[in-house]
């Protein structure tokens, strides 16, 4: 079925923090902020704060989330959500804080530990979900999902479900100024990849193709400038909206083998999410390429990277290499440049593998890929000499 689910509202503009102020007595009477320590001490906090006291809304803050959420964390936010006396989340910051606090919603009313609902529908009601994106790239603002890491069997787990989709989202590009050069590629080359996967996915929809082929577009022409410049207030804004539309994409259609792949990585090595879809993503466009060469050559097509006169086979390996330009533009590291030791690499690859197909996403793949299909793209990725 063809439904496409999104938040409740979405305010997307410049001050759209400010302007969020008479929404937000409309969620409950005190929010617990889940947000990490840097935003957490940052003028950016000091803006909500001033929003909330304006507004009448009590507040704690709870700025425990590093870039990795793990149960660990979200259990302490669950305590502190309950000992505060709260009645609603809000997320602040980059995407780790915006799945925690749906993290912590759900474990507030969930039974049990939070493994418990690794590969599950979640549909317990839980409190209500204030979505901020200080960066542009996760689109958690707009998903129905939460990655959290299993610390007893290092696994990033995907915990899915409609009550987790966040009621309100705040999309105010101007959060963003400020954010590292290292961070602004990480982030927005997670948009980018949430945009591709979208389009060439099994679950794709004409509604999502249009959002993703837009996101594709925008994050091939700005995110270059938003990295080269952090103060390029057009640039920020575009990838913004791209980050926000490509987060509506996948959360109707779905990501595919990249994201299967790259969050073992993020796991066990702890590389960033945004950036080990960057170090994983022409590796797998490149072994998709025959399957998805469709929409591939359609993204060439759009981009003006080859005329309408070519055929799908010379656009969609254009389209490709272009994808790897884009990475070499942002200081994309190949695995073994992060540092990611070769010898424990290659011991992980079985699990890493299997822990890829569990996940689910590799299916929703044009191509059908088994445990043993990853392994070799995990073999091929970590020896690449460039990304």
């Amino acid at each position: 079925m063809g439904m496409l689910k999104l938040p409740e509202k979405i305010i997307c503009e410049a001050g759209a923090l400010e302007h969020s102020g008479s929404l937000l007595p409309g969620y409950g009477h005190k929010a617990l902020i889940v947000t990490g320590p840097h935003v957490g001490h940052s003028p950016m906090m000091e803006r909500l704060k001033t929003v909330l006291d304006n507004s009448g809304v009590a507040y704690e803050i709870f700025d425990q989330i590093t870039n990795e959420p793990a149960d660990l964390m979200i259990s302490a936010g669950v305590a502190a959500y309950t000992a505060a006396g709260c009645d609603f989340c809000i997320g602040f910051g980059g995407g780790s804080p915006l799945d925690a606090a749906k993290a912590v919603a759900m474990m507030t009313v969930g039974r049990g530990e939070i493994a418990d609902y690794m590969g599950k529908e979640f549909d317990c009601p839980v409190p209500p979900v204030v979505a901020i994106p200080t960066t542009a790239g996760t689109g958690s603002e707009a998903t129905r999902f939460t990655i959290i890491t299993d610390s007893r069997r290092g696994v990033k787990m995907l915990l899915k479900g409609d009550v987790l989709l966040p009621k309100l989202a705040i999309v105010d590009y101007t959060l963003g100024m400020g954010a590292p050069r290292g961070v602004t590629a990480a982030t927005g080359l997670d948009a980018f990849t949430h945009a591709i996967e979208a389009y060439i996915s099994r679950q794709a929809m004409p509604e999502t193709d249009t959002l993703a082929i837009g996101a594709i577009k925008d994050i091939m022409e700005w995110l270059p400038r938003a990295y080269a410049d952090g103060s390029n207030a057009t640039a920020r804004e575009k990838m913004a909206r791209a980050a926000l539309n490509a987060g509506i994409c996948i959360n109707n259609s779905s990501v595919t083998i990249v994201h299967g792949m790259s969050r073992p990585i993020g796991a066990l090595f702890h590389v960033p999410h945004g950036l080990s879809n960057a170090m994983l993503l022409p590796t797998c466009l490149a072994d998709l390429a025959d399957e998805a060469m469709p929409q591939l050559a359609m993204c060439a097509r759009s981009m003006g990277i080859v005329s309408h006169a070519d055929g799908d086979v010379d656009a969609a390996h254009a389209f490709v290499d272009r994808v790897g330009e884009l990475c070499r533009t942002c200081d994309v590291p190949t695995l073994r440049g992060y540092g990611i030791d070769e010898a424990e690499f290659m011991k992980s690859i079985g699990k890493m593998a299997a822990d890829a197909i569990k996940s689910g996403s590799p299916a929703n793949a044009p191509k059908k890929y088994s445990a043993k299909d990853c392994e070799r793209l995990y073999m091929e990725a970590y020896h690449n000499q460039t990304i």
